[in-house]
């Protein structure tokens, strides 16, 4: 079973507020989960996020795949690393190494 953290749509009407949960993969956005591991607010003023650190590296650990969202939150709260940009990774490697 693949799983991946994502985001799920909770509250009114252009007011939205998500849940952070590992989810199948296949199951729809708003639908079966496995386990809540957070909440996302971001029409607060200072975009809320409270995150149960331990699980969610706990699924992390066990291969579940954040989203693209999901992977930002994660990196401003320090659960996880900043990917390195590819310009600065390219700039990084040795002169005579070519890869493509």
């Amino acid at each position: 079973m693949a799983v991946k953290l994502r985001l799920m749509r909770m509250g009114k009407t252009k007011q939205p507020t998500y849940r952070v949960v590992a989810a199948d993969s296949r199951s729809p956005r708003d639908g079966r989960f496995i386990e809540v591991v957070g909440s996302y607010a971001p029409r607060e003023e200072t975009n809320k996020v409270i995150l149960k650190a331990e699980r969610v590296n706990r699924w992390l650990k066990e291969g579940a795949q954040p989203t693209d969202r999901v992977r930002r939150i994660l990196v401003a709260e320090g659960l996880l690393e900043a990917p390195v940009p590819r310009q600065v990774a390219e700039a990084a490697k040795p002169a005579g190494s070519k890869t493509k």
